[in-house]
């Protein structure tokens, strides 16, 4: 199941609708988007120019959600919903600070296989591998990722970005429900979701307008959100803006200030 498996020829791309992770490239200025990203990109815009602040900040909670496991003994962890690679990603943060990290990446977008050779980059004493599959299929993410993770030891399972791309009727919470019993005793949950507790009527708007191209858009309010942890301990300091959890850790995105951030981070610990 590692990217190396499927060669990238192999994979057809859906371009005649658009794609979260390519848009999400287009938001952060990326080239591996389509004219379809761009165009549902430019509509999101004008319902609120500050998505691609969003998506900034979406990543800076990745990158000291990362760095805050990392340095508080965590050296495994799954993220799904990888998206198509920024720098630094998630296996560098990690690895910068213990070198011996495992870390296995997921995603179900052929882009982000194309670019599979750039993620499995590692440090010498770790390994970063990459998994094609979907979110959707957590007996086979967790097959794949037992062959790369020791799921003896605790896991960082990282759902950034993702879950609002599942509906409650798609059973987004059993698929979280069905990988952390997966992992052991001492591993986390780290998320970021969009909500539309602070601009109800554009996210009214943007949900219609993803949804007649194709794409599921389930905002969750913060209550929603935190049923996710249900039964597990949350990190200080619990659900949280996202550019508020634990802003020591990282650099602040540039106009994150500038009005409210329509998003919740948090990260939890399994009993």
């Amino acid at each position: 199941m590692t990217g190396q498996d499927h060669p990238t020829g192999a994979v057809q791309m859906d371009t005649d609708r658009p794609h979260p992770a390519r848009m999400y490239d287009w938001y952060l200025g990326g080239k591996d988007n389509y004219p379809v990203d761009e165009a549902m990109g430019k509509q999101m815009l004008a319902l609120d120019p500050r998505v691609p602040v969003m998506a900034r900040v979406n990543r800076a909670f990745m990158h000291r959600a990362t760095r805050w496991l990392a340095e508080n003994g965590v050296r495994q962890f799954l993220d799904i919903g990888t998206g198509i690679p920024t720098e630094p990603n998630l296996h560098q943060i990690a690895q910068g600070v213990a070198p011996d990290a495992r870390v296995v990446y997921c995603d179900n977008d052929p882009i982000v296989l194309a670019h599979a050779a750039a993620l499995l980059r590692s440090t010498p004493e770790g390994v970063t591998e990459y998994l094609q599959a979907d979110v959707r299929d957590p007996a086979g993410i967790v097959e794949g990722a037992r062959k790369i993770l020791d799921f003896d030891r605790p896991i960082a399972l990282s759902l950034v970005a993702l879950l609002h791309f599942i509906s409650d009727e798609d059973g987004a919470h059993e698929l979280v429900d069905r990988l952390l019993s997966e992992l052991p005793s001492g591993s986390y949950l780290m998320m970021t979701h969009a909500t539309a507790d602070f601009t109800p009527e554009e996210s009214a708007a943007a949900t219609e307008k993803l949804r007649a191209a194709g794409v599921t858009l389930a905002l969750r309010s913060r209550d929603e959100f935190s049923r996710f942890y249900d039964g597990l301990d949350l990190v200080e300091p619990g659900v949280s803006i996202v550019h508020e959890w634990h802003p020591e850790l990282g650099e602040p995105v540039p106009g994150q200030d500038d009005g409210v951030i329509p998003g919740y981070g948090a990260v939890g610990r399994k009993r």
